[in-house]
């Protein structure tokens, strides 16, 4: 069953009908990383770089594939260094580590691929019972839980709050606070926070750029008045999304707020820049960076590791 990071427990509905949005509040503990790891990488800043280093990789092998598939790769990483530590590996071996998070990501999402699709500029190439070995490592760390429960899983509930009726504008929000999750992730700050917390906190970043000074308060009340959302942890997390959600918005981003009478709406327009990368836009209108693929010498690996 091909798995949808917005409804991940879609298809399991005929089997298990309690597999609803309050079963997603209720089992995303289960999807995230351990504390442990997470004071880890506060403590560490060598930690920080190989975990930088992965998802960086990671993006570069999925680039062809979308975004999502990449964040999902990255969620399975995440967990897999939180059970076995964040040690400095050999450059070969995140490597792997790397291909086989993306490459059970894909499996997960019914992607079309190859093993050829995923080895990219890195200097080694891996054969399959080597990928596969590794992916079980994976799946065993992750006790086979891979259906991930993340924060876009949350982002129609908390936009569904709001009471916006106008279409464009619930596209206009949820494309913001998608683009914002997909921006949070190489944070580490925000590890400690549950999906739906990152969700809630993006939504309402979204909302306080995207819409006027007037509606802001109640959308901040609606959420802030769910019975599933922390409300201290709400607050923190809100202010740090803020300050990520900034972070070069100006040099890249217009925007246009959207008036209390829904007379103005919002346009996301790419400015020209000589030296921006190419862009593209996926299924739910966010402009999404994406990058060129290089392939290089690789050294070929074979065997136990």
């Amino acid at each position: 069953m091909e798995l949808d990071l917005e409804n991940p427990l879609s298809n399991l509905n005929d089997l298990f009908p309690a597999a609803s949005t309050p079963s997603l509040f209720l089992l995303e503990s289960h999807h995230m990383p351990t504390l442990y790891y997470i004071n880890t990488l506060k403590a560490t800043h060598l930690d920080i770089s190989v975990r930088r280093e992965a998802i960086s990789s990671i993006s570069q092998l999925s680039c062809k594939f979308g975004p999502f598939l990449s964040y999902l790769a990255s969620t399975y990483l995440d967990r897999f260094l939180s059970s076995q530590g964040v040690a400095q590996p050999n450059t070969w071996v995140l490597r792997l580590v790397a291909i086989s998070c993306v490459s059970l990501a894909a499996k997960m999402m019914k992607t079309d691929f190859s093993l050829a699709d995923f080895q990219g500029d890195g200097g080694f190439m891996f054969d399959a019972q080597t990928v596969e070995r590794m992916e079980y490592l994976i799946l065993g760390a992750l006790k086979w839980r891979m259906r991930s429960i993340t924060p876009f899983s949350f982002v129609s509930f908390f936009i569904s709050l709001f009471k916006v009726k106008d279409p464009p504008l619930k596209q206009a929000l949820r494309a913001r606070a998608v683009e914002i999750i997909f921006k949070a992730q190489l944070d580490t700050k925000l590890l400690e926070f549950k999906p739906s917390t990152i969700a809630a906190s993006a939504v309402l970043s979204a909302s306080h750029q995207l819409f006027d000074g007037k509606q802001f308060p109640s959308f901040k009340k609606a959420i802030s008045s769910c019975s599933y959302v922390n409300k201290e942890n709400m607050v923190k997390c809100t202010n740090w999304v803020e300050e990520i959600a900034m972070e070069g918005s100006e040099s890249i981003w217009d925007y246009q707020h959207i008036s209390s009478s829904g007379s103005e709406i919002t346009t996301v327009t790419p400015r020209t820049e000589g030296d921006m990368e190419r862009r593209k836009i996926n299924d739910y209108g966010t402009i999404i960076k994406t990058v060129d693929c290089p392939v290089s010498k690789r050294v070929l690996i074979h065997g136990p590791f």
